[in-house]
């Protein structure tokens, strides 16, 4: 999954989505499976150093008015993909999940991840959807 996930940023609505399904498909995937001796377990990265920036797709019609905030939500990805998390603290949490004899149902991966899933519990709503919106746009 993503925090993307838990965390849905302004102007990913598409691909917070998506992670919202994978939460609630693998959460209810563990229930059921329980029983059977099977977990399941969700890793949760941030932004990771990867080329992932690369594949945002644009809209097939640009909107003007988009424009401000287009440009300060591609610098902020590009500049929080630059200070990401190594993959290899992906891979290790992963490997961390898979082999981990009382595994947890969420794992956070990497620092930035631990940081803004602390943040969203601790912090008021209202303080901590202002500063996001701040930060992306």
């Amino acid at each position: 999954s993503s925090v993307q996930g838990f965390i849905p940023a302004p102007y990913f609505a598409l691909y917070a989505s998506t992670k919202h399904a994978i939460e609630g498909y693998s959460e209810s995937l563990d229930h059921e499976l329980r029983p059977f001796g099977i977990r399941v377990a969700l890793v949760e990265p941030a932004y990771t150093r990867t080329s992932f920036e690369e594949n945002l797709a644009a809209p097939d019609q640009v909107l003007d008015i988009y424009d401000s905030a287009r440009a300060g939500m591609t610098l902020a990805v590009r500049k929080s993909m630059e200070n990401g998390d190594a993959p290899e603290a992906v891979a290790g949490t992963v490997l961390k999940a898979a082999t981990d004899p009382a595994p947890k149902r969420r794992y956070t991966a990497g620092k930035m991840a631990r940081q803004v899933s602390l943040l969203r519990r601790f912090v008021p709503a209202t303080a901590f959807d202002k500063s996001l919106r701040k930060q992306l746009g």
